[in-house]
């Protein structure tokens, strides 16, 4: 499994990686968490991590990436390194999309998310 520290630097790579303009308005930046975090509406006995959340507080923060490390250590440490670095990449990018949708008033991954949350549901309430 990657640390925690190998995660914030494969991170800041990909971040480097990326165009100035997907920066605009993330006042907040990318924010690596230790911590893990359980959807609020995991089913048992399937456990839905939150690996990654895009956060848009007008009033407040502002926009932020978190991604969840725990999570991430939860759902992916068995893989090699180069697959939890592919899987980062993934993260990263969904959230970004969801970051550029929201920027363009677009609510086209969010959908497509709750389709997926209600497929989870489907499958684990049969």
């Amino acid at each position: 499994m990657i640390s925690f520290e190998d995660a914030g630097t494969i991170l800041d790579e990909i971040a480097e990686e990326l165009p100035e303009e997907f920066y605009r308005e993330l006042n907040g930046g990318i924010v690596l968490l230790h911590r893990s975090k359980l959807h609020a509406r995991s089913l048992d006995p399937s456990r839905l991590y939150i690996l990654g959340q895009y956060h848009y507080q007008p009033r407040g923060l502002g926009r932020y990436i978190e991604i969840y490390y725990g999570s991430f250590r939860r759902v992916y440490g068995h893989l090699d390194p180069e697959r939890q670095k592919e899987e980062l990449r993934r993260v990263l990018l969904h959230e970004f999309t969801h970051h550029i949708e929201s920027l363009a008033g677009e609510r086209g991954l969010e959908i497509k998310d709750a389709i997926r949350m209600e497929e989870y549901r489907k499958k684990f309430n049969q």
